[in-house]
């Protein structure tokens, strides 16, 4: 006779099983995931308050930064937390809600980097219609579509995790049931949105960068400048989702390193990439440190 149990909890086995291993896990992606936070907060109140970053591109980064803290906060304090344990466990409920927000904020960071493809085609291809094609008023709109668009199988026996947090991947091995449909949907469904979307980035980036002949040396500087920061992050955040999603429901051990870019690292390094590169956004945040020492003296 065959026992099936109700799986009401999983344990998550971690980048690491070795007590040393995970305290320079815990160590590593503390500091990662607080430079995050950081980098991203100092983004939104930078372009909260500064009057100079007024424009739908700096409107749609600072909904990439919101999107990011969102989306690293569903996925690393738990992993950071469940370093300094022996066995990590994660309840059913807290998984599958780790899958919808992880997942939600995922997709929801694909959309805002088509949003900001399409408002670089529009300021450098149309310029003279970018004031009428992107006002506060479309931009606004398209960014509620964005949030709106982002928007259960019987588990039994095995309730090991062989990752760091709660993914459609890991969990479907565990499923009792025949999984074979619910993984022909995960590829066409999430892996087709990371494919087709990344193809039209790019494609719409090469028609960018095509239409700059046209411009003087100095826009094209200004204009190329900016688009290698967008290229970069799109290659971050896709290259791992399509590696990862875009195949049949086979895992390997380099997963959860590969899963390490588009968790922590795209989070951590877009607001690097975003402000070295673009000189509006520095001395935006200079203003924005000036203002705070200003007040603070008057104290």
């Amino acid at each position: 006779m065959q026992l099936n149990n109700n799986v009401t909890e999983f344990i998550l086995l971690g980048l690491a099983q070795d007590p040393v291993r995970k305290k320079i896990v815990f160590v590593t992606f503390l500091i990662f995931y607080l430079g995050t936070l950081i980098g991203n907060l100092l983004i939104i109140a930078t372009v909260k308050t500064s009057r100079t970053l007024g424009s739908p591109m700096y409107f749609f980064l600072f909904h990439l930064s919101l999107s990011d803290t969102c989306f690293s906060t569903s996925i690393a304090p738990r992993m950071i937390a469940d370093a300094l344990l022996k066995n990590a466990t994660i309840s059913f409920n807290e998984c599958i809600v780790q899958v919808f927000s992880s997942h939600f904020f995922g997709c929801l960071e694909i959309f805002i980097l088509i949003l900001m493809a399409v408002d670089r085609y529009v300021a450098i291809c149309k310029p003279l219609h970018y004031t009428t094609v992107m006002s506060h008023r479309v931009c606004g709109v398209l960014m509620a579509v964005a949030w709106v668009g982002s928007c259960v199988l019987p588990f039994c026996g095995p309730n090991v995790i062989d990752h760091y947090f709660c993914d459609l991947q890991p969990l479907l091995k565990l499923a009792c049931a025949d999984t074979y449909v619910t993984n022909l949907l995960l590829v066409s469904n999430s892996g087709a949105i990371c494919t087709v979307s990344f193809v039209m980035l790019m494609v719409s980036y090469v028609i960018i960068l095509y239409s700059l002949r046209n411009h003087s040396a100095e826009g094209r500087k200004k204009a190329l400048s900016t688009c290698i920061s967008h290229i970069t992050v799109v290659i971050l955040f896709f290259g791992p989702c399509i590696f990862i999603y875009t195949r049949p429901a086979t895992t390997f051990p380099m997963d959860k390193v590969i899963a390490v870019f588009y968790t922590v690292g795209t989070p951590l390094l877009n607001p690097l990439i975003y402000t070295l590169r673009n000189a509006e956004v520095k001395n935006a945040m200079r203003m924005l440190w000036s203002k705070q020492f200003i007040s603070g003296d008057k104290k």
